[in-house]
């Protein structure tokens, strides 16, 4: 069996109460979980620790009007938090869970949420990225692991493609698709570079930018 370990970074969303508690408190929050109701229609319920150096009560830093969280278990410099959600409100961890991937992990700091999951395979992966950036602004993926099936784990690269301008990416990709990084070439430089319509020299020039931008992405 072979799979995709994930984690993903979103800044700042503005509909997740667990970052906002987090900023309120300049604390991170932890043990994010949730409960699901019998009632589709019903208030879900989640719950997250916040991590303080001292035991204040999270009202301190939030507005007048802010007052949606319970505090439920205090320990020591640990606060448990708890809160009522609607399940008509947009929710970044669900948005994952909507492609057969259950959130494993979630916590947040400064400002950020960050959760790890599994996806299948890369397609199932691309699908989840591609929904998480159509609903939020700032999401990143940190890291990727894959296994082999054989309990062994490899890093995958993580690539901005918005590195590249969109002249670069068609370079690559016509580079690829005429088999000049074949080898032996189905395509020379001048093939190439006679496809695009520009001189050879103007190829080499966007290819060796471009290749630099992703050896550095890769090799960093």
């Amino acid at each position: 069996m072979t799979g995709i370990r994930a984690e993903v970074t979103v800044e700042s969303p503005p509909d997740c109460p667990a970052v906002r508690a987090s900023e309120a408190a300049d604390a991170p929050a932890t043990s994010v979980t949730k409960s699901a109701p019998s009632d589709p229609d019903a208030p879900m319920t989640e719950e997250f620790v916040l991590e303080t150096d001292e035991a204040a009560p999270l009202e301190d830093g939030l507005p007048d009007d802010d007052r949606e969280f319970t505090e439920v278990f205090s320990y020591g410099s640990e606060q448990v938090y708890r809160f009522d959600r609607s399940p008509d409100r947009n929710c970044f961890c669900e948005s994952v869970e909507a492609f057969g991937c259950p959130v494993r992990d979630v916590h947040t700091r400064d400002g950020a949420l960050m959760i790890s999951f599994h996806a299948p395979d890369v397609d199932t992966l691309r699908d989840v990225i591609r929904r998480l950036d159509e609903g939020w602004d700032g999401v990143s993926v940190h890291r990727l692991v894959r296994s082999d099936g054989d309990r062994e784990e490899s890093d995958l690269a993580v690539v901005d493609r918005s590195a590249l301008t969109a002249r670069q990416r068609e370079v690559l990709e016509t580079a690829h698709e005429m088999g000049y990084f074949e080898h032996p070439k189905r395509a020379n430089a001048g093939d190439v570079a006679s496809e695009l319509d520009i001189d050879p020299s103007t190829f080499s020039e966007h290819l060796a930018t471009a290749q630099d931008k992703l050896l550095s992405a890769i090799l960093d």
